[in-house]
């Protein structure tokens, strides 16, 4: 990813090396987001494990609340709703996959303005995001 020296710096979330090591482990997403609530690769796991089986109420739920406590640790962490949000570093991707479960699920909704808002989010975050999610 370059940056654009107009830009703010890539805001980067913690890692979570407890959480990451559970979900690695094969331990139950839903057991990891009860444990690490605000960890959002345990909500974006729930959440493409639904859209999988269809379940795109529920997919949409999970994504929005990893999607949301991904932007509280994103805030925190100094960004001010735009700029670079690099998919490389792990700890970004729980948030990012959210986006994208939620994207999906909006538009499997009919939420056409939902699905283009959280596209453009991943695109502007890191364009990387975009492909890896398969949104690009």
């Amino acid at each position: 990813m370059t940056h654009n020296l107009l830009e703010p710096d890539p805001t980067t979330l913690p890692e979570r090396p407890d959480a990451e090591a559970a979900l690695d482990a094969g331990t139950e997403p839903s057991e990891v987001a009860a444990e690490h609530p605000d960890f959002s690769e345990a909500w974006a796991a729930l959440a493409e494990r639904a859209l999988g089986e269809n379940e795109v109420v529920d997919a949409y739920a999970y994504a929005r609340t990893g999607y949301h406590r991904g932007l509280d640790q994103l805030r925190r962490s100094g960004w001010k709703g735009f700029g670079p949000v690099p998919w490389a570093h792990r700890p970004n991707q729980g948030f990012l996959r959210c986006v994208a479960a939620l994207a999906k699920a909006a538009g499997r909704l009919g939420e056409t303005d939902e699905y283009e808002r959280c596209r453009q989010l991943l695109v502007d975050s890191d364009p990387a995001s975009a492909e890896a999610t398969g949104l690009a």
